[in-house]
């Protein structure tokens, strides 16, 4: 299955993510919660996985031999990454958030220069300080245009500092998700596969999360039975399905940074999932004409990465035929 698919697959798993979060604030339920609850759940699924792999051990060694990148970089990737999220839904609908999370593919980009990559010369395969891949960057444009066509439309309704509110949490939440992958990518550099890395990130989190949900505990007192179960269903499916996809995808991809983009440009089709999600599943009304040019903007950004991902792979073929 090519990484492209299973950006998409991961993208609809993800979509669970937005359309549940905002059923949890819809009902009351404390982002905190909504937080924290996710990756607490995915512990005991991450480990079973691993476990019938027989690999459990090889991670737990890992972990401790080396534990300060870990903690770091999960919780760059994993913390900074979620917890902002579900903030975000007390101020904006699921779809607009996810529209928003595209922005994600621009941060990514800007990321490149942070990494090495590997290259095909004629004395062999060498490690190069990657670029920003300003091709793939000029179609994000594209996708940016969109999302600030959507935003524009949710601002005509609510104060500014509201849409600062929405929008700033997932700016944080868009560099922290593809750095702290790509620098866990980059310190296992292939010797754990991608349900020892993800357990790894996720059991290194985990101290982070307790401390969140005992301030919730205090601060808020105790989740409903309702949000208990609603966080189970996000760590099941975008947790636990939805990472293992993308970060297999990412996996596949490793050491090209245009590819990786490419990848990371998939989920932007989590706009559609998360929109279908919002209106089938809590009756959520369809965005305004302008709001659906947006969306329509960042599709046809999608499909501009992916077009240029092809066009890449075709030029590396013919210079190294």
């Amino acid at each position: 299955m090519g990484p492209i698919l299973l950006g998409v697959l991961a993208s609809f798993f993800f979509a669970f993510t937005f359309v549940l979060n905002q059923s949890m604030e819809l009902s009351g339920g404390s982002w905190i919660w909504s937080a924290s609850l996710r990756y607490i759940f995915m512990v005991p699924f991450l480990v079973a996985i691993v476990a019938i792999r027989k690999n459990l051990k090889p991670l737990i060694h890992t972990l401790f031999r080396n534990p300060y990148p870990w903690l770091l970089w999960s919780f760059v990737g994993f913390v900074l990454f979620y917890a902002p999220l579900t903030y975000a839904a007390a101020f904006s609908p699921g779809w607009l958030i996810a529209g928003t999370w595209q922005i994600t593919i621009i941060s990514g980009a800007f990321l490149s220069p942070l990494f090495f990559e590997t290259k095909q010369t004629n004395e062999g395969t060498v490690s190069v300080r990657g670029k920003i891949p300003f091709k793939g960057l000029g179609m994000s444009v594209v996708i940016l245009l969109g999302i600030m066509l959507m935003q524009f439309e949710h601002a005509r309704h609510i104060s500014v500092g509201m849409v600062l509110l929405g929008v700033i949490p997932v700016l944080i939440a868009s560099f922290a998700y593809p750095l702290g992958n790509r620098k866990m990518m980059e310190i296992t550099n292939g010797s754990l596969d991608v349900f020892q890395r993800v357990l790894g990130m996720t059991l290194a989190s985990l101290p982070f999360w307790i401390i969140l949900a005992l301030y919730g505990y205090v601060t808020e007192g105790a989740p409903s039975m309702s949000q208990s179960i609603q966080s189970l269903l996000v760590a099941i499916t975008s947790g636990v399905i939805a990472t293992l996809l993308f970060f297999k995808a990412t996996d596949l991809v490793r050491g090209n940074m245009t590819r990786l983009a490419a990848v990371e440009a998939t989920q932007s089709m989590e706009v559609l999932f998360a929109l279908a999600g919002e209106f089938f599943i809590l009756s959520m009304p369809f965005p305004a004409p302008l709001s659906w040019l947006g969306i329509i903007a960042i599709m046809v950004g999608m499909a501009l990465h992916s077009y240029s991902t092809i066009r890449s792979r075709d030029e590396e073929f013919k210079a190294s035929a």
